[in-house]
């Protein structure tokens, strides 16, 4: 039967409008199918870019590694290993700064006049489809057209927080595991003066001196941005973090004055807890008036406080974390899983930093009273293997995580987009450090001598003075904030500094022993002579009780006063040595005494015994025997308190040997075959 016309008329738009729909869905399905296929292609060229990035950092750290081997092969020491990184850093940044292409120009602005402040995560309708985008940070106005458009630069540029959390807990722990206490707590008083009120000194003369810099600046028109009096004292805490890693080594290696060792790494170790927690006091200044930047004095005291919180809550929190690791390893038997024992041990010393962080407190402060807790406590409960498994294993992450830190400073110095170099500022900079370091080291050296025995003597001081690098924890608070105009200038700047004394004055480490005449290849145990206010008793005829008795008179006070509760009590609880509890406490404590008390404790008569520590205990313990009487170097007199055995030999009294186990000291027993007196010497050191 035949269609009429008017219908097959009426029946062919249809057909047609059909017919279009279907194509406009083919091309809608094949334009998206493209676009899937585009941001496929755009993640897989992104993963690709990442693994290069990491593979550059790699081939860095390995190529840094080969040439360290070559200069100690050929006993090179005019360049450390951190300097040799910073070069190579350098090279690779010129590479991928004037080497590769621009990859992307897609960067387009767009205007929101109707918010007043930025959102953190930001997403974008693009034609029914949305996107998420993440603030990296302000671009000034007249920046807008420089953003970077190379991708492999933009990948290689790290989030500060990075260097924060991942790379520099396993530094600073590492200074406190590796802690030599017997030298660091002799001199533990100068120590602690030169790490607190040397590093405020410092920081407050070199704020001021770059705060007259900067009104320099503004009037000779070379200021072309906001920078306030408390950015000053910002930078003054910054670069005040001392980081002497290259003298440290060669002082190492060339076995240099072990009291200057001690002193310097001391220093340093407590230096940059210290500027960290500075830093965060001076960011928490704000005045209650409208200039927000005025000198306030409920503010300033407010900052006062914060210091201290945060300095005593961080130094808390790392020596609790480091305490219940003790007992944990103390009262299970984890020592017979030593992989099991290890983990443990790396994940709560890590977690320390997190944890102090999390709760607004410093982790670089908690992780290091953490290690030095470690290693005082919970290194006497892990089995052997998990001894040198643990050493081993913060050793090696140590030295990556600080060459990493210092390639990718000289890859910075190309890499990074916000750089503001002026040569007033940077020259004082320069001056304000010297004079800062000067202020901090001079004067307080010579209030510390007005009560050492041993003196810190001129060439010392000078070693000290010349000691005062810049390294990773500079460059990592400085990176850590560079929104602002003040605080771009101080990165840059910063940089440069660390990039000087790291190649110039960790060069002219060994010329300058040499200059000053300090001791090098020294044995670590050896003392130095006596000084000239103070006599040495020599009990038998061996250097072992010469080294004794020096650590015995010169052994700073407060870890006498605390040496001993930690011995009776700490000890015996945390650890599997020390006296049982049971005789310690008193008897209606026995209950307590012996459940807290391990079983090792009775088993194993000799302690355990800690390497890195030795014989120390009271000027009054120093004693001159003659006949029945015994003269103690205070001059008082009194009944002989240790014996003599029927073959000559002298017995210790019970407190001799309850210190000498605990403090391992009694490796080699000291025989009497008379006694000497040593006159006063001059002070060579």
């Amino acid at each position: 039967m035949a269609v009429p016309l008017r219908r097959r008329l009426l029946v062919l738009p249809l057909l047609l409008a059909a017919g279009g729909l279907r194509a406009a869905e083919r091309s809608s399905g094949s334009s998206s199918a493209m676009e899937e296929l585009a941001t496929e292609k755009e993640a897989e060229e992104s993963h690709r870019q990442d693994s290069v990035s990491l593979l550059t950092f790699i081939l860095l750290l390995t190529l840094t590694i080969l040439t360290i081997w070559l200069f100690k092969h050929r006993r090179v020491r005019f360049l450390h290993e951190t300097g040799l990184a910073m070069i190579y850093g350098l090279i690779v940044g010129v590479i991928l700064r004037y080497g590769t292409p621009s990859s992307s120009g897609h960067d387009k602005p767009f205007s929101c006049s109707q918010e007043n402040r930025p959102f953190t995560t930001l997403l974008v309708n693009v034609s029914g489809k949305f996107f998420e985008y993440t603030l990296k940070g302000e671009i000034s106005p007249g920046k807008i057209h420089n953003v970077e458009q190379n991708d492999m630069l933009r990948k290689v540029t790290f989030d500060p927080e990075v260097f924060f959390n991942i790379l520099l807990p396993p530094i600073i722990f590492h200074a406190g595991y590796s802690l030599k206490k017997r030298h660091f707590f002799r001199n533990l008083g100068s120590i602690l003066a030169y790490a607190f009120l040397g590093t405020a000194v410092s920081c407050f003369i070199i704020g001021n001196l770059m705060y007259g810099v900067v009104k320099l600046m503004k009037l000779v028109g070379q200021l072309s941005g906001k920078f306030y009096y408390t950015d000053c004292l910002l930078f003054g805490a910054i670069i005040s973090a001392t980081d002497p890693v290259t003298v440290l080594a060669i002082f190492n290696e060339l076995h240099a004055d072990v009291d200057l060792y001690a002193l310097l790494f001391g220093e340093s170790v407590l230096n940059d807890a210290v500027a960290i927690v500075l830093s965060s006091s001076i960011a928490s200044y704000q005045p209650t008036g409208e200039n927000s930047h005025a000198f306030d004095a409920a503010a300033f005291f407010k900052s006062v406080g914060v210091f201290l919180g945060i300095f005593s809550g961080s130094f808390m929190m790392g020596a609790v974390t480091g305490v219940v690791t003790a007992l944990v390893t103390k009262f299970t038997k984890l020592h017979c899983f030593p992989l099991l024992e290890t983990a443990l041990f790396f994940l709560m010393s890590w977690s320390t930093f997190l944890l102090a962080e999390a709760c607004g407190f410093t982790g670089v402060v908690a992780v290091l009273f953490c290690g030095i807790t470690q290693a005082h406590y919970t290194y006497n409960n892990l089995s052997v293997e998990s001894r040198s498994r643990t050493k081993q294993l913060f050793e090696v992450l140590h030295f990556l995580a600080e060459n990493f830190i210092f390639s990718y400073m000289g890859l910075a110095l190309f890499t990074f987009q916000k750089h503001i170099f002026s040569p007033v500022f940077i020259i004082g900079a320069f001056i304000a450090i010297f004079l800062g370091r000067a202020a901090h080291i001079y004067p307080l050296s010579f209030l510390l001598n007005l009560g050492r025995r041993h003196k810190i003597s001129w060439n010392f001081q000078h070693m000290m003075m010349f000691s005062g690098l810049r390294g990773a924890m500079a460059f990592a608070l400085a990176i850590r904030d560079t929104a602002t105009y003040s605080h771009q200038m101080m990165f840059s700047t910063t940089l440069l500094i660390v990039f000087f004394t790291v190649w110039i004055v960790g060069g002219g480490t060994t010329p300058m022993l040499s200059w000053l005449n300090i001791r090098v290849g020294v044995d670590p145990d050896q003392d130095p002579p006596p000084t000239n206010d103070s006599f040495q008793v020599l009990q038998g005829d061996g250097l072992d009780s010469e080294r004794r008795n020096r650590t015995k008179q010169e052994s700073a006070w407060l870890f006498r006063l605390w040496y001993s509760f930690d011995h009776n009590y700490l000890k015996p609880i945390l650890t599997h040595s020390g006296p049982p509890l049971t005789t310690t406490l008193p008897s209606w404590c026995g209950l307590i005494a012996r459940c807290l008390t391990s079983p090792q404790v009775y088993d194993n008569q000799e302690q355990l015994r800690e390497e890195d520590s030795d014989f120390i205990l009271n000027d009054g313990d120093l004693t001159v025997t003659y006949g029945d009487t015994t003269i103690t170097a205070n001059g008082s007199s009194g009944p002989h308190t240790a014996t003599t055995s029927l073959d000559g030999r002298r017995t210790k009294s019970n407190s001799e040997e309850a210190l000498e186990r605990d403090l391992g000291a009694a490796d080699h027993e000291v025989t009497s075959r008379g006694t000497r007196l040593v006159f006063p010497l001059e002070d060579n050191a």
